[in-house]
């Protein structure tokens, strides 16, 4: 068993330790809140709960942090949490800048420390198939990854909150719901090389935007089409075009209250299926896979590798929001396909 501080008791931070709460392999202990009502909502859940950082890391019962706190804590408090021998799981997105992401990386590694990261969504059944699909060449050469994952929920959010800031939550669609894709962009064409991006607000008042649109471009020739909208009714869908068939994703419910999956793929020679999927539990199954690394009894599924690539990309999509321009992505590192 492994035990857990739950750093931030936002909306995720609960909804990580509810999905926790009977765990047999990862289970929180502490709670982490600047504010009181974060503690009151952490003793609510059963935890202790206390202010500070520091008080989890000299805490014997904590073997790992749980990052859910805003982006731009997460390295000070990955390098803090390393330097204190603690595994780090961290809340995407991991860093905003690849300063910041080599900083944190370098001190888990230094410390060795166990890292993971809040990509639930490759832990979803039906994406570890399209995963191995690709992995297998069963849909012959990648060529074309296509990704939508929109959602309403901020609409009910004060405007004062922090997700809605541009400072706090830059390109407000790509950290909430669009990184997830971009993370399974990488993890079945590698680290892209160039990013064209088109953030506008449209529907809302958010400072940081409410409608994105991305295309990475990827060597070889193999490219990546993302949408992420924070005013459309949840809508998620992932698509893998190869150059022998193609497999569609679609989920039925937002990840929080996952309701299973429709999945279609279509071969040149076996023809066209389609099935449902029942749901799955990714989020945990994520922490649960971290907590294996942890205790050295199996591997964690995304490297330090892909973290990197995943935050050069938010890095370069960053910029070419801001200027409207193809933007490079960089620098090119070598990725495990």
């Amino acid at each position: 068993m492994v035990g857990a501080a739950i750093v931030g008791l936002g909306w995720w931070g609960q909804n990580i330790a509810r999905e926790l709460a009977s765990s047999e392999r990862i289970r929180p202990v502490l709670g982490v809140d600047p504010e009181p009502a974060g503690r009151e909502r952490a003793q609510a859940l059963g935890l202790d709960a206390t202010a500070k950082l520091g008080d989890a890391l000299d805490d014997p019962r904590v073997d790992a942090v749980v990052l859910c706190s805003p982006h731009r804590f997460h390295s000070a408090q990955i390098i803090a949490a390393a330097q204190a021998g603690k595994h780090v799981f961290c809340e995407k997105p991991f860093c905003t800048t690849s300063a910041e992401a080599d900083a944190a990386i370098a001190a888990v590694e230094a410390a060795g420390v166990r890292l993971g990261i809040g990509h639930e969504r490759r832990f979803e059944p039906p994406v570890i198939e399209l995963q191995t699909r690709c992995r297998t060449g069963e849909l012959g050469v990648p060529l074309v990854f296509e990704g939508n994952f929109s959602q309403d929920k901020f609409l009910a959010l004060p405007p004062d909150n922090w997700r809605l800031s541009a400072t706090e939550a830059p390109v407000g669609p790509l950290s909430a719901t669009g990184i997830h894709l971009v993370d399974l962009a990488i993890s079945i064409l590698g680290e892209p090389t160039e990013v064209w991006a088109r953030l506008s607000t449209r529907a809302t008042s958010f400072e940081n935007g409410d409608t994105l649109s991305i295309t990475l471009g990827f060597p070889g020739g193999a490219t990546a089409t993302i949408t992420a909208i924070l005013t459309t009714p949840f809508v998620g869908r992932v698509c893998v075009l190869g150059s022998d068939g193609w497999m569609e994703i679609r989920d039925r419910s937002h990840p929080e209250s996952q309701a299973g999956w429709d999945v279609t793929t279509m071969h040149r020679r076996a023809g066209r299926e389609e099935r449902f999927v029942p749901p799955g539990a990714a989020v945990r199954d994520n922490l649960e896979r971290f907590a294996d690394a942890v205790a050295g009894v199996g591997d964690y599924p995304v490297t330090t590798a892909e973290i990197r690539a995943n935050v050069r990309a938010f890095e370069a999509i960053s910029r070419s929001a801001r200027s409207g321009a193809v933007e490079r992505v960089g620098p090119a590192a070598s990725l495990p396909r």
